[in-house]
């Protein structure tokens, strides 16, 4: 067919869907599987009876499966599904070597099945976010690798000129993650199953926490973010309120998050003068991160309205009320003198979960919940009266759970550091651990109400397969205005 000008109409791109079909429904299953652990473990700490007497059921060994699960089995298949899905219709072209997309996928998945066995068996490096042994670790950096290959050899052979901001957001997190694993897992292996970390002392705890800051910081940030700038915009049918403080957000947040690793080393050998540098590289974060929220919310501008009427907007967009909130939070608790009260308290357990919850679990359930339906060619999910009664059970879980952690925090560091005139103790650490009792009670409750509304979004992601409604409409992408 021939347009007005005498050229040739260009063909609709035929996208490679198949293994962001796989991820989607991946990240549904590992969301439920996760969450449930997390609830397990909650229980096991309001009624330690629970883990049975045997090894691998105890908190130790469940607890680093709970955080894998969540962040890297979850919030990673989420992460490639979207981003899959994201670089092929920003930039209108195919996946670059969708047969290694695919490998992506079973390799991923096989990491995450070896993270299930060898956690509860106790085999582990014992650094946070960076459990797993040096087997799997390779599998992991070659996974990621091809990950890279497949995202940037997209962005490669795009049919547009321009490189839409959430496709920079993702890519930042592609390489960050990358950097930060292949530094951080460097280990002399003894055996198949042991390996020793090749740093030692403060700089084994140095490298540990540039690695686990920036986890949070590209993994559970940056990645997400790229979700927001693209399905934000997409499912409110208007341009992102301000394209110019998008690319400002980019550039700020980047460079500033990689230095803030140190305020997880307060009052520890690490020197005084790199805890400062982390502390107010902290401080500075504030600013990109407010930034980036408020360029997300006001999006709706002209357009509030429609919070009222659609569920999937509620997640986007109250998911980055908690991303607020959480960088808010971040930075003052890296403030020396706030963070000898919180520090080793839940209040640190309540922080992190207001974004995990709050910021990584909602973007990516609203990000999936426009997603799959799409994928399928189905015009909507199988039930929108699930998806509004799975954002409430979600957000008064997640409300109750921070709420509690919060009011044990500030409990915990009040008792530990009351003291008598003579310089003695006034509480014992017992009865700290007798007084935050009730509120690892409420904990319970708010995980249970959370896992209960995956497990309600995991109905309803299995009935919009099975189901027969009609394929939707193609939206066009509005990408910008200044």
């Amino acid at each position: 067919m021939s347009n007005r000008t005498g050229g040739v109409a260009a063909a609709a791109p035929v996208y490679t869907d198949t293994p962001v079909r796989w991820f989607a429904l991946a990240a549904v299953l590992w969301g439920v599987v996760g969450m449930l652990v997390g609830v397990i473990i909650a229980a096991q700490l309001t009624w330690p009876e629970l883990n049975l007497g045997i090894p691998w059921l105890s908190y130790g060994r469940l607890r680093p499966l709970h955080t894998n699960a969540v962040i890297f089995a979850f919030g990673g298949c989420a992460l490639f599904a979207t981003s899959y899905h994201v670089v092929q219709r920003t930039n209108q072209t195919p996946l670059f070597l969708p047969g290694l997309a695919k490998f992506t996928f079973w390799g991923w998945q096989l990491v995450i099945l070896a993270a299930a066995v060898t956690l509860p068996l106790g085999l582990t490096q014992g650094k946070e976010y960076a459990e797993l042994e040096w087997p799997i670790d390779l599998l992991i950096a070659v996974v990621w690798v091809s990950y890279a290959i497949v995202f940037f050899g997209t962005v490669g052979i795009r049919k547009v000129r321009h490189i839409y901001v959430a496709n920079w957001f993702f890519g930042a997190f592609i390489l960050a993650v990358a950097l930060l694993h292949i530094v951080n897992s460097a280990a002399i292996p003894v055996s198949m199953t042991k390996s020793y970390s090749a740093y030692s002392g403060v700089q084994d705890a140095m490298v540990q926490w540039w690695y686990g800051h920036n986890a949070v910081g590209f993994f559970l940030t940056a990645g997400f973010l790229g979700m927001m700038y693209y399905y934000i915009p997409k499912q409110a049918e208007r341009p992102v309120y301000s394209y110019r403080l998008s690319i400002v957000h980019f550039w700020a947040l980047i460079f500033t998050y990689m230095w803030a690793g140190p305020h997880h080393l307060h009052y520890t050998a690490l020197p005084d003068w790199a805890q400062s540098v982390g502390m107010v590289f902290s401080l500075v974060l504030l600013a990109p991160s407010w930034g980036g929220m408020i360029n997300g919310i006001m999006t709706l501008s002209g357009a509030w309205h429609k919070l009222r009427d659609d569920p999937i907007l509620k997640f986007l967009i109250v998911s980055l009320s908690f991303y607020g909130m959480s960088t808010f939070e971040g930075p003052m608790m890296s403030i020396k003198t706030v963070n000898a009260l919180s520090h080793y308290t839940d209040w640190t357990v309540g922080h992190v979960h207001s974004g995990a919850l709050g910021w990584v679990g909602l973007i990516s359930m609203g990000a999936l919940y426009h997603l799959i339906p799409r994928l399928y060619g189905r015009k909507e999910m199988f039930s929108k009266r699930a998806i509004e009664l799975h954002f409430w059970v979600a957000t008064i879980g997640i409300v109750l759970y921070i709420a509690a952690m919060w009011i044990a925090g500030v409990m915990q560091g009040l008792m530990w550091r009351a003291v008598n005139p003579d310089g003695t103790l006034v509480y014992s650490f017992v009865e700290s651990v007798k007084a935050t009792y009730p509120f690892y009670v409420i904990r319970l409750l708010g995980g249970l109400l959370y896992l209960s509304g995956m497990l309600i979004m995991a109905w309803n992601v299995v009935m919009t397969v099975k189901s027969n409604k009609p394929a939707v409409a193609p939206v066009p992408m509005v990408t910008a205005h200044a």
